[in-house]
């Protein structure tokens, strides 16, 4: 049976000499973290935003919610002054000793401050801590700053065992029964959060495509909300698409059947997104910005990674055809979309249904941005740049190599066969193919492979002749 949290605010911990305990600790432990959003930049300290006693931390097992600001200097150079930055959830747990299974978990020894001699630890790898979190859910629990809601549709059992999803990730997963998986956001920032807006905009539409949020965390600071994190039901035995795409290929089995299903489980949802929430008309005078947003992240990518640049002038053409479109009275509708749909963000059911999850957008873009409506050529270009990165996944042929002149991917037609079943799959159910608007996709095409240029040069040097393929061909098709 999970463990209750008190329904009023707890008495609180001397908090400045806890967090300032705590300090040391988290400088090292935060930047380890695959989450931790502040890479390359050392943590110069952290200012308190919210702490919340969920069990009292001097008992055997405590747990503290933490919502902390990490301050970095802006760039790592020598003397530069440290910058409020962003603010991250923290579940500390607290024990005296850590047995042997949660080793993995710690984060240090208290060496003074209010639990001076205890342990303390990522809660979330405990499930006990983690019950904590399914019951304040499930009974809709006010703790402090906290708040827990609940669709009372959905039965939400108290017997779940959980466990923490290890894989990489941008945010933190916990499983509970293969019942339900709580996403525990991270980054927190404030304001209405697509991960929980949009899943439920298309629970009221009845889109069986995404899952329908069972409950979510909340905190109210400040005349401000901020989302923590999301239940929603778990997709026993599914496989991300992404997992799928690169098993097939490796069998060398036709993957279009799949690529259609998925289009059309991208139009339900869109279709399902511009009835539940407004939608826009794009002229010129909107497209004008879009526009010079793109061209703009393009010339600073020219100058970040010197291979794109012969290939700027072909790729800046993309955007120019956009713009003398529009200004020939060409519109678009944008509405809201995924944001930042790949085929790692699609999960295939045992019984071959396709389900879209993480809404949260490009975490490293504004919220409001992230909140704006998009022509949904956005999403579709995200996912023909996946099936194109899933064919380059393959290793190269024996004395080949993944280099600039030699990019073509081992399974020759693979991605294009499963790019056109993907929009043939779309437009059976949108009633429109997206590639009868050449100029409008091939633009947000572009505009993604700039972006990969961008990341790959940075983080996966040898990746990077995979988006330089698609530059080569997009430059081309001027």
């Amino acid at each position: 049976m999970s463990e209750a949290v008190t329904h009023s605010a707890p008495a609180p911990l001397a908090r400045p000499e806890l967090l300032a305990s705590l300090d040391p600790l988290l400088r090292e432990w935060l930047p380890r973290q695959r989450w931790f959003a502040g890479k390359g930049r050392p943590v110069t300290g952290f200012s308190l935003v919210a702490a919340v006693e969920l069990l009292p931390p001097t008992s055997p097992l405590g747990l503290i919610h933490l919502l902390v600001c990490a301050h970095q200097p802006l760039t790592a150079a020598h003397g530069a002054s440290p910058q409020p930055g962003d603010c991250y959830q923290l579940l500390i747990g607290v024990r005296d000793v850590l047995p042997p299974h949660l080793a993995p978990a710690l984060i240090g020894h208290l060496e003074d401050g209010p639990l001076a001699g205890r342990t303390v630890y990522e809660a979330l790898y405990d499930p006990r801590p983690a019950g904590v979190l399914l019951e304040a859910l499930r009974s809709g629990a006010r703790v402090g700053d906290l708040r827990f809601e609940r669709d009372l549709r959905q039965e939400i059992r108290e017997d779940l065992v959980p466990r923490l999803v290890t894989a990489e990730q941008s945010n933190s997963s916990i499983v509970y029964g293969d019942t339900f998986i709580l996403k525990v956001l991270r980054r927190i920032v404030p304001g209405v959060n697509p991960d929980l807006e949009l899943p439920l905009a298309l629970a009221r539409e009845d889109c069986a495509r995404v899952p329908a949020p069972a409950a979510w965390m909340l905190a109210d600071l400040d005349a401000e909300t901020y989302v923590l994190g999301v239940l929603q039901p778990f997709v026993q035995g599914a496989t991300d698409g992404w997992e799928l795409a690169l098993r097939e290929l490796a069998k060398g089995e036709d993957f279009t059947a799949e690529a259609r299903a998925l289009g059309r489980a991208t139009a339900e949802v869109h279709t399902s997104l511009a009835r539940a929430l407004p939608t826009v008309t794009l002229g010129h005078h909107q497209m004008a910005p879009l526009v010079d947003t793109m061209t703009e992240r393009l010339e600073a990518a020219a100058q970040a990674v010197p291979a794109l640049r012969p290939y700027a002038p072909g790729l800046r053409t993309a955007f120019e055809a956009l713009a003398d479109l529009s200004a020939e009275g060409h519109t678009w509708t944008a509405q809201r979309i995924h944001g930042d749909l790949h085929l790692g963000q699609c999960l295939r059911s045992p019984d071959g249904e396709w389900s879209l999850i993480d809404f949260e957008g490009e975490p490293s873009k504004p919220l409001a941005e992230r909140r704006m409506p998009q022509p949904p050529a956005r999403d579709i270009a995200g996912m023909l740049r996946s099936f194109d990165y899933a064919a380059h996944s393959l290793p190269p042929a024996a004395g080949s190599s993944r280099t600039e002149g030699t990019s073509e991917p081992p399974a020759s037609g693979w991605a294009d066969a499963c790019r056109a079943a993907y929009c043939a799959g779309y437009a059976e159910v949108s009633g429109l193919d997206p590639r009868t608007d050449p100029v409008l996709l091939r633009a947000f095409e572009t505009d993604k492979a700039v972006y990969e240029v961008v990341y790959e040069a940075r983080h996966r040097p040898d990746w990077l002749p995979v988006p330089l393929a698609a530059v080569r061909r997009l430059a081309a098709s001027s």
